[in-house]
């Protein structure tokens, strides 16, 4: 009787072992059901696909379809965030893209209440007005752009600032449109996120290339790489 007792203590462990694995194991696949991943359709999908294409990261159509060229710009994205490169859109993927889903609201945008749309726009910015930069450099010129939204000379928003005529070069050159560079996105984010090399600058220019007399008066706070950071 003392061998059976035994026994079946020992059965009885075993099957309570195995019961808490299964209940892990059900907790957790309920948890990674609902995430965007390679097979997943929908909307959700749709929206990962838009800011990922409006980043310049995917090419392929809008479709609603997780397929592998839509998780190959996932890790793309992820890699440039600092996030976990697997390709699965989860919570923290989701709240940096600016759609929300871990607790954030999509309106409060990938930085600093700013949107995926906004961090994107940003980075095109640095990329075409100071590719080839030091890497302070290129976020000091997005500090630039954000400084300005706060000076009473110049437009309250980012695309007002980015666009007011005669800002940037860029605009003009077609060299917005050229591939944005993946240390560009960083510098947008790390300028949104408030690191400003440039001193609190609101101008910037390269003397090698500035012609302007007016831009050379103004006072230079600090310069980084060929460019000279003005008040």
């Amino acid at each position: 009787m003392k061998g059976y007792g035994m026994f079946f203590w020992r059965l009885l462990v075993i099957l309570l072992v195995n019961l808490l694995a299964i209940t892990l194991l059900i907790g957790h696949s309920g948890t990674t059901a609902v995430l965007s991943q390679q097979g997943s359709r929908g909307d959700e999908v749709v929206k990962i696909q838009t800011v990922l294409q409006n980043q310049g990261l995917y090419s392929g159509n809008v479709d609603g379809i997780y397929g592998s060229n839509t998780k190959n710009a996932v890790i793309k994205f992820q890699k440039i965030n600092g996030l976990t490169a697997d390709g699965v859109a989860g919570k923290n993927t989701l709240n940096a893209m600016g759609i929300g889903g871990g607790g954030q609201s999509a309106n409060t945008g990938a930085a600093g209440g700013y949107s995926s749309n906004d961090v994107a726009l940003l980075a095109k910015v640095i990329s075409a007005e100071s590719r080839g930069e030091p890497y302070e450099g290129q976020v000091a010129v997005g500090a630039v752009i954000l400084n300005r939204i706060e000076h009473p000379s110049f437009p309250n928003t980012l695309a007002g600032v980015i666009y007011q005529p005669g800002a940037f070069s860029c605009l003009n050159d077609g060299q917005i449109d050229a591939p944005v560079s993946d240390s560009a996105y960083r510098a947008a984010r790390d300028a949104i996120n408030g690191w400003d090399p440039s001193g609190g600058a609101v101008y910037y220019y390269n003397p090698k290339k500035s012609t302007s007399q007016w831009i050379f008066s103004r006072p230079v706070i600090t310069i980084i790489g060929d460019h000279r950071f003005c008040s």
